[in-house]
Protein backbone atom coordinates (compact mmCIF):
# COMPACT_ATOMS: atom_id res chain seq x y z
CA UNK A 1 0.00 0.00 0.00
CA UNK A 2 1.05 3.41 -0.94
CA UNK A 3 0.19 6.87 0.36
CA UNK A 4 0.79 10.14 -1.30
CA UNK A 5 0.32 13.25 0.18
CA UNK A 6 -1.39 15.87 -2.52
CA UNK A 7 -1.64 18.48 -0.20
CA UNK A 8 -1.25 19.27 3.29
CA UNK A 9 -2.41 22.71 4.37
CA UNK A 10 -5.68 24.22 5.71
CA UNK A 11 -7.91 25.88 3.86
CA UNK A 12 -6.08 29.30 3.64
CA UNK A 13 -2.92 27.28 2.18
CA UNK A 14 0.22 28.29 2.30
CA UNK A 15 1.77 30.80 0.74
CA UNK A 16 -0.78 32.88 2.22
CA UNK A 17 -2.09 35.57 0.21
CA UNK A 18 -0.70 38.70 1.20
CA UNK A 19 2.09 37.34 3.90
CA UNK A 20 5.52 37.90 4.18
CA UNK A 21 5.94 35.36 7.44
CA UNK A 22 8.94 33.04 7.45
CA UNK A 23 6.93 29.99 6.12
CA UNK A 24 4.98 31.95 3.22
CA UNK A 25 8.24 33.57 1.89
CA UNK A 26 10.30 30.65 2.36
CA UNK A 27 12.47 29.26 -0.51
CA UNK A 28 11.72 25.36 0.85
CA UNK A 29 9.28 23.51 -1.61
CA UNK A 30 7.87 21.54 1.76
CA UNK A 31 6.72 24.82 2.89
CA UNK A 32 4.19 25.19 -0.58
CA UNK A 33 0.86 23.56 1.29
CA UNK A 34 -2.08 23.46 -0.52
CA UNK A 35 -5.88 22.49 0.66
CA UNK A 36 -5.77 18.68 1.75
CA UNK A 37 -5.79 15.64 0.15
CA UNK A 38 -4.18 12.39 0.09
CA UNK A 39 -4.33 8.95 -2.42
CA UNK A 40 -3.96 5.73 -0.87
CA UNK A 41 -3.02 3.21 -3.86
CA UNK A 42 -3.52 -0.69 -3.27
CA UNK A 43 -3.13 -3.57 -5.53
CA UNK A 44 -6.69 -2.75 -6.31
CA UNK A 45 -6.64 0.89 -7.56
CA UNK A 46 -6.17 4.46 -6.11
CA UNK A 47 -8.78 6.12 -3.46
CA UNK A 48 -8.59 10.00 -3.37
CA UNK A 49 -9.27 11.33 0.12
CA UNK A 50 -11.06 14.34 -0.53
CA UNK A 51 -11.40 16.68 -3.38
CA UNK A 52 -9.54 19.57 -2.89
CA UNK A 53 -9.26 22.84 -4.39
CA UNK A 54 -6.06 22.42 -6.26
CA UNK A 55 -6.75 18.65 -7.01
CA UNK A 56 -6.01 19.11 -11.01
CA UNK A 57 -2.49 20.84 -9.72
CA UNK A 58 -1.73 17.84 -7.50
CA UNK A 59 -2.60 15.34 -9.66
CA UNK A 60 -0.07 16.70 -12.16
CA UNK A 61 2.71 17.65 -9.77
CA UNK A 62 2.50 13.87 -8.47
CA UNK A 63 2.11 12.26 -12.22
CA UNK A 64 -1.45 10.25 -11.02
CA UNK A 65 -3.18 9.59 -13.76
CA UNK A 66 -5.78 7.48 -12.66
CA UNK A 67 -8.31 7.81 -9.77
CA UNK A 68 -10.52 4.37 -8.97
CA UNK A 69 -13.32 6.15 -5.89
CA UNK A 70 -13.33 9.08 -3.34
CA UNK A 71 -13.20 9.12 -0.09
CA UNK A 72 -15.36 12.08 1.56
CA UNK A 73 -14.57 13.28 5.27
CA UNK A 74 -16.40 15.86 5.53
CA UNK A 75 -18.12 18.98 3.15
CA UNK A 76 -16.23 21.86 4.61
CA UNK A 77 -15.30 23.87 1.41
CA UNK A 78 -11.76 23.23 1.41
CA UNK A 79 -11.85 19.60 1.29
CA UNK A 80 -15.09 19.33 -1.46
CA UNK A 81 -14.74 22.41 -4.09
CA UNK A 82 -12.17 20.60 -6.23
CA UNK A 83 -14.55 17.88 -7.15
CA UNK A 84 -15.19 18.83 -11.35
CA UNK A 85 -11.48 17.49 -11.42
CA UNK A 86 -12.63 13.77 -11.15
CA UNK A 87 -14.43 14.60 -14.65
CA UNK A 88 -11.60 13.94 -16.57
CA UNK A 89 -11.80 10.56 -15.13
CA UNK A 90 -15.61 9.78 -15.25
CA UNK A 91 -15.03 10.98 -19.10
CA UNK A 92 -12.71 7.92 -19.46
CA UNK A 93 -14.11 5.13 -17.29
CA UNK A 94 -18.01 5.90 -16.32
CA UNK A 95 -18.90 6.41 -12.60
CA UNK A 96 -16.89 6.77 -10.04
CA UNK A 97 -17.81 5.62 -6.65
CA UNK A 98 -17.38 8.01 -3.57
CA UNK A 99 -18.03 7.18 -0.27
CA UNK A 100 -19.82 9.85 2.52
CA UNK A 101 -21.62 9.42 5.80
CA UNK A 102 -25.00 9.88 5.10
CA UNK A 103 -25.34 13.25 6.95
CA UNK A 104 -23.15 14.59 4.56
CA UNK A 105 -25.14 13.15 1.63
CA UNK A 106 -27.90 15.91 1.13
CA UNK A 107 -25.11 18.58 1.71
CA UNK A 108 -22.66 17.72 -1.30
CA UNK A 109 -25.93 16.69 -3.46
CA UNK A 110 -27.39 20.73 -2.94
CA UNK A 111 -24.04 22.07 -3.29
CA UNK A 112 -23.62 20.04 -6.22
CA UNK A 113 -26.66 19.65 -7.68
CA UNK A 114 -25.47 20.09 -11.53
CA UNK A 115 -23.91 16.82 -11.05
CA UNK A 116 -26.03 14.69 -8.89
CA UNK A 117 -29.25 15.77 -10.37
CA UNK A 118 -30.38 13.32 -13.48
CA UNK A 119 -31.99 16.33 -14.88
CA UNK A 120 -29.43 18.48 -15.42
CA UNK A 121 -27.54 17.93 -18.22
CA UNK A 122 -24.62 19.49 -19.12
CA UNK A 123 -23.95 21.63 -22.09
CA UNK A 124 -23.78 20.20 -25.63
CA UNK A 125 -20.04 19.08 -26.11
CA UNK A 126 -19.54 19.65 -22.94
CA UNK A 127 -19.61 17.00 -19.77
CA UNK A 128 -19.88 16.30 -15.99
CA UNK A 129 -18.38 14.37 -13.16
CA UNK A 130 -20.36 10.95 -13.06
CA UNK A 131 -20.30 10.22 -9.07
CA UNK A 132 -22.04 7.44 -7.16
CA UNK A 133 -22.63 8.02 -3.78
CA UNK A 134 -22.05 5.62 -0.79
CA UNK A 135 -22.98 5.71 2.34
CA UNK A 136 -20.83 4.20 5.09
CA UNK A 137 -21.26 3.85 8.83
CA UNK A 138 -19.20 3.83 11.74
CA UNK A 139 -17.12 0.91 12.34
CA UNK A 140 -18.81 -1.20 9.62
CA UNK A 141 -16.03 -2.42 7.23
CA UNK A 142 -16.78 -0.99 3.49
CA UNK A 143 -14.65 -2.72 0.92
CA UNK A 144 -12.78 -0.26 -1.68
CA UNK A 145 -9.93 -0.89 -4.14
CA UNK A 146 -9.39 -4.28 -2.55
CA UNK A 147 -9.54 -3.20 1.04
CA UNK A 148 -11.24 -3.32 3.99
CA UNK A 149 -11.78 0.70 4.66
CA UNK A 150 -13.24 1.07 8.72
CA UNK A 151 -14.85 4.53 9.15
CA UNK A 152 -14.21 6.27 12.43
CA UNK A 153 -14.83 9.95 13.57
CA UNK A 154 -13.48 12.68 15.33
CA UNK A 155 -15.30 15.75 16.18
CA UNK A 156 -14.43 19.27 14.47
CA UNK A 157 -15.85 21.88 16.25
CA UNK A 158 -19.44 21.62 15.13
CA UNK A 159 -19.40 19.06 12.69
CA UNK A 160 -17.90 15.28 12.70
CA UNK A 161 -14.74 13.98 9.97
CA UNK A 162 -15.01 11.07 8.97
CA UNK A 163 -11.49 9.54 8.99
CA UNK A 164 -10.74 5.61 8.66
CA UNK A 165 -8.70 2.23 9.29
CA UNK A 166 -7.33 0.33 6.49
CA UNK A 167 -4.87 -2.14 7.26
CA UNK A 168 -1.95 -1.07 9.16
CA UNK A 169 -2.73 2.91 8.36
CA UNK A 170 -5.07 5.33 10.25
CA UNK A 171 -6.15 8.50 8.55
CA UNK A 172 -7.44 11.57 9.85
CA UNK A 173 -7.83 15.22 9.60
CA UNK A 174 -9.26 18.26 10.87
CA UNK A 175 -9.75 16.80 14.27
CA UNK A 176 -9.91 17.90 17.93
CA UNK A 177 -9.85 14.91 19.64
CA UNK A 178 -9.99 10.66 19.24
CA UNK A 179 -13.03 9.20 20.92
CA UNK A 180 -12.54 6.20 22.40
CA UNK A 181 -14.34 4.37 20.00
CA UNK A 182 -12.00 5.22 17.24
CA UNK A 183 -9.10 4.30 19.59
CA UNK A 184 -10.72 0.94 19.45
CA UNK A 185 -10.26 1.00 16.16
CA UNK A 186 -7.39 2.22 15.51
CA UNK A 187 -5.49 -0.38 17.64
CA UNK A 188 -2.43 -1.89 16.28
CA UNK A 189 -1.93 0.65 13.30
CA UNK A 190 1.76 1.11 12.32
CA UNK A 191 1.15 4.58 10.88
CA UNK A 192 -1.36 7.69 11.88
CA UNK A 193 -1.76 10.27 9.65
CA UNK A 194 -2.99 13.56 12.00
CA UNK A 195 -4.23 16.85 11.50
CA UNK A 196 -1.73 19.63 13.21
CA UNK A 197 -2.13 23.28 13.23
CA UNK A 198 0.89 25.07 14.97
CA UNK A 199 2.85 24.99 18.37
CA UNK A 200 1.24 26.50 20.71
CA UNK A 201 -2.19 28.49 21.34
CA UNK A 202 -5.35 25.64 21.57
CA UNK A 203 -7.72 25.56 18.78
CA UNK A 204 -11.60 25.05 19.13
CA UNK A 205 -11.71 22.40 16.44
CA UNK A 206 -8.23 21.27 15.32
CA UNK A 207 -5.27 19.61 16.92
CA UNK A 208 -2.02 22.04 17.79
CA UNK A 209 1.21 20.34 17.70
CA UNK A 210 1.24 19.27 21.23
CA UNK A 211 -2.33 17.78 20.98
CA UNK A 212 -1.16 16.17 17.97
CA UNK A 213 1.74 14.37 19.77
CA UNK A 214 -0.30 13.60 22.83
CA UNK A 215 -3.07 11.62 20.39
CA UNK A 216 -0.04 10.02 18.67
CA UNK A 217 0.80 8.22 22.07
CA UNK A 218 -2.76 7.68 23.08
CA UNK A 219 -2.84 5.74 19.68
CA UNK A 220 0.41 4.28 19.94
CA UNK A 221 1.78 4.32 16.35
CA UNK A 222 5.08 3.64 15.41
CA UNK A 223 4.93 6.28 13.17
CA UNK A 224 2.86 10.08 12.93
CA UNK A 225 2.33 11.97 9.89
CA UNK A 226 1.11 15.44 10.40
CA UNK A 227 -0.83 17.25 8.05
CA UNK A 228 -3.41 20.14 7.77
CA UNK A 229 -0.45 22.78 8.84
CA UNK A 230 -0.68 26.48 8.75
CA UNK A 231 2.02 28.92 7.99
CA UNK A 232 2.39 29.18 11.21
CA UNK A 233 5.04 26.85 11.50
CA UNK A 234 7.96 26.30 9.15
CA UNK A 235 8.75 22.51 7.85
CA UNK A 236 12.30 22.96 9.02
CA UNK A 237 11.03 23.81 12.39
CA UNK A 238 8.67 21.06 13.00
CA UNK A 239 11.77 18.64 11.87
CA UNK A 240 13.76 20.46 14.72
CA UNK A 241 11.01 20.28 17.05
CA UNK A 242 8.97 17.31 16.89
CA UNK A 243 10.10 13.95 19.07
CA UNK A 244 11.07 10.81 17.34
CA UNK A 245 8.24 8.92 15.85
CA UNK A 246 6.58 12.00 14.25
CA UNK A 247 7.26 13.94 10.99
CA UNK A 248 5.42 16.70 9.01
CA UNK A 249 4.45 15.29 5.44
CA UNK A 250 4.54 17.72 2.34
CA UNK A 251 2.99 18.05 -0.58
CA UNK A 252 3.94 15.13 -2.87
CA UNK A 253 5.24 12.60 0.25
CA UNK A 254 5.02 9.33 -0.70
CA UNK A 255 4.77 6.69 1.95
CA UNK A 256 5.19 3.12 1.59
CA UNK A 257 3.06 0.60 3.97
CA UNK A 258 3.33 -3.00 4.15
Amino acid sequence: MKLTFLGTGTSFGVPVVGCDCAACTSSDPRDRRTRHGAVIETGGGRLLVDTPTELRLQLLATGIDIIDAIWFTHVHADHIHGIDDVRVFTARRGDMPAYIAGEYRPVLEQHFKYIFDDSVAPPRGSSKPRVQLNEFEVGIPVEIVGENFIPLTVPHGDCTVYGFRVGRLGYITDGKLIPQESLEILKGIDVLVLNALWFGKPHASHFNVEEAIEASKEVGAEVTYLTHLTHRVTHAELEERLPDGLYAAYDGLTVEIT
